[in-house]
């Protein structure tokens, strides 16, 4: 492999480690922008690197015949390092904090939009509300009818296991 097609490779391997980073960093800011659970964040951070992996065998394969280069693995590091501290934390607080803003502006004007829509639903959940709470005092009563069987039960059980 001649010198010049070393540098390029190793070039590569920076814009690699850039873009990883960064692909990372849009995933960081969705995870503020859309909280969610830990189930998703690790199949995200799954889903991510095997995504990262291909990519990093692609970029084996094409430049160096899929032989893995030690000066490449650290030009990657370099370009995540160098992104990370130079790019990385702005990016990420000022994208989200946009995006946060940007979302709730949206969020209020519809709601301004739906304003005239909600006082139907307001009427129709009063009647909803009342069958909610019926169920659940009929359900209520079912458990205690249901727990004070059980304790009958058990304590006749326990007087003939006496006697």
């Amino acid at each position: 492999m001649p010198m010049a097609s070393e540098n390029l490779f190793l070039f590569h391997a920076l814009l690699m480690g850039i873009f990883i980073t960064f692909v990372y960093d849009l995933l960081r800011i969705f995870r503020r922008v859309a909280p969610h659970n830990g189930f998703f964040v690790s199949a995200e951070d799954l889903l991510f690197w095997i995504y990262c992996g291909g990519e990093v065998f692609l970029l084996m394969y094409r430049e160096s015949n899929g032989t893995l280069r030690w000066f490449a693995v650290l030009g990657a590091l370099a370009g995540m390092l160098l992104y990370k501290k130079l790019v990385s934390p702005p990016f990420v607080k000022y994208m989200s904090l946009g995006l946060n803003r940007l979302l709730g502006i949206v969020g209020k004007v519809i709601h301004i939009l739906c304003r005239p829509f909600l006082s139907v639903f307001r009427k129709t959940g009063r009647a909803a509300g009342r069958a909610g709470r019926s169920t659940r005092r009929a359900l209520g009563r079912a458990r205690r009818h249901m727990k004070n069987k059980l304790t009958y039960f058990l304590k006749v059980l326990k007087m003939n296991l006496k006697a």
